[in-house]
């Protein structure tokens, strides 16, 4: 198997972890009870718990870090998405652009977001997106040092 064949794989593997952790994070029975309440009234109250304010979980977080586990959660939103900003310009051309991987990983977590709010699989929160971004930004500049250091081998 060719190495990128086994970058595919890893980065495949890595998104159905992301997928599993972030929206199937309960237990089978938990997701099932949940989906057997899904009516207009759950979607509208997914719409009262969402937050879609920049900054208000991050402040909250910073705010109450004496009692939350913020930066567990602050990290951890951040970190998750590191492998998506340095393994996609292996398999996207496209994505060696800062702004294209920038755009795709808004998108993928975009897509986690709002399914979050209509499932009720956990909550909308604007500032996730901006963590996880932010996270992905990340992975692309270890992605672009990481391809420096190894031109300069080579």
């Amino acid at each position: 198997m060719n190495k990128s064949k086994r970058i595919k794989i890893v980065f495949f593997i890595y998104i159905a972890v992301v997928i599993k952790v972030i929206i199937f994070k309960y237990p089978w029975e938990d997701l099932k009870a949940i989906m057997d309440t899904w009516e207009k009234g759950v979607i509208l109250e997914g719409l009262d718990t969402a937050n879609f304010t920049l900054f208000k979980t991050i402040k909250m977080y910073i705010d109450y870090s004496y009692k939350l586990n913020s930066f567990e959660n602050l990290a951890g939103n951040v970190v998750v998405f590191v492998p998506f900003g340095f393994l996609l310009p292996y398999i996207q051309e496209k994505s060696r652009n800062f702004f294209i991987l920038l755009l795709n990983a808004f998108l993928f977590v975009l897509g986690i977001e709002v399914f979050q709010l209509f499932s009720a699989f956990g909550a909308f929160d604007v500032d996730d997106i901006l963590l996880n971004c932010f996270g992905a930004a990340w992975g692309w500049i270890m992605y672009v040092l990481w391809e420096r250091i190894r031109k300069k081998r080579i």
